[in-house]
């Protein structure tokens, strides 16, 4: 969450209207857009790239979807489908060949129980833990945390710098976050921080707003949101590692992929670094640059498309 701080300042004088990443979650939720077919299924010569219904994941299925295209594999683009819980069932069933993913998130999501944090110990688990049918291919540097975030009024006030600090005020604090952010963190908090909160409110792609208005007094924002630098807000830091590492990685249905495609995926992770995430969202919610054109740039800028 502390990278974020140098990189997002190129932003402090864009025109934001909407966030990078406040959208960009990768553990968000809505009503899908549509569903996808089951043209990423085994025997099918097309696959099917899927994503989140949000921009970053929008951007990154784009990245794929048009590396693999120069490749000379036919692909069919399945944006903005749903949240976790709607998109990994299709990816299961073969509706779905590819997917960005968060490595985190993802394993969170299979395995409620883990206690892994590092990215090595999250591939190690997923390997484990994901259904047989699917596989997380190489994960890339580049990752988009969350993060527990105040005003930095509210952080002098309370004299919080971790969110281990926030145990002493939270049961006064209300806390906004994706609509399922209760549900997938409660726990998570009272075990490893003791944290209990007055009021979990789902502020969704708002969280930043919310936090600067006095509406929530900290929420889960996530790094490569500008609104953070924007707002002059402060992420706390995760000094017991309650959030665990969230590389980019992408999941795939392994009867739908071959070597060709592993491959063109893997050198893109390969090339993918969090600074560059960084510039790539700022460019879609700052800028307003279509996903596919910064997609296409970036793949050209590296000889990857």
């Amino acid at each position: 969450m502390r990278r974020i701080l140098g990189v997002a300042a190129v932003v402090l004088t864009a025109a934001l209207s909407l966030s990078a990443c406040g959208g960009s979650d990768p553990l968000t939720s809505a009503t899908p857009a549509a569903p996808a077919s089951s043209g990423g299924a085994a025997g099918s010569s097309t696959v099917v790239v899927g994503s989140f219904n949000f921009p970053e994941s929008v951007l990154l299925a784009s990245i794929y979807a048009q590396a693999l295209k120069a490749k000379g594999v036919t692909v069919e683009e399945k944006p903005n489908i749903g949240s976790r819980e709607v998109v990994f069932d299709q990816v299961k069933s073969g509706g779905l060949t590819i997917l960005p993913e968060y490595i985190g998130s993802l394993l969170a999501f299979v395995d409620k129980n883990t206690t892994a944090k590092t990215k090595d110990e999250i591939v190690a688990s997923l390997k484990e833990k994901l259904p047989s049918g699917l596989e997380v291919l190489e994960p890339a540097e580049a990752q988009d945390n969350n993060s527990l975030t105040v005003t930095k009024e509210t952080a002098t006030k309370y004299k919080l710098t971790t969110i281990e600090d926030l145990a002493k005020v939270s049961k006064d604090f209300v806390v906004g976050g994706p609509p399922e952010f209760k549900q997938r963190q409660e726990q998570n908090f009272k075990t490893v921080y003791g944290l209990e909160f007055k009021q979990w409110k789902p502020t969704g792609d708002t969280t930043a707003d919310a936090i600067k208005s006095g509406t929530v007094q900290v929420g889960n924002v996530f790094t490569t949101d500008p609104k953070i630098v924007l707002n002059d807000l402060v992420p706390l830091q995760d000094n017991k590692n309650a959030f665990g590492s969230e590389n980019v990685t992408p999941l795939v249905y392994k009867a739908g992929v071959n070597d060709a495609v592993v491959s063109t995926l893997n050198a893109i992770s390969a090339k993918l670094d969090t600074t560059t995430l960084v510039s790539l969202m700022k460019r879609v919610a700052v800028d307003k640059d279509d996903p596919p054109a910064v997609a296409k740039d970036w793949l050209t800028q590296n000889g990857l498309g």
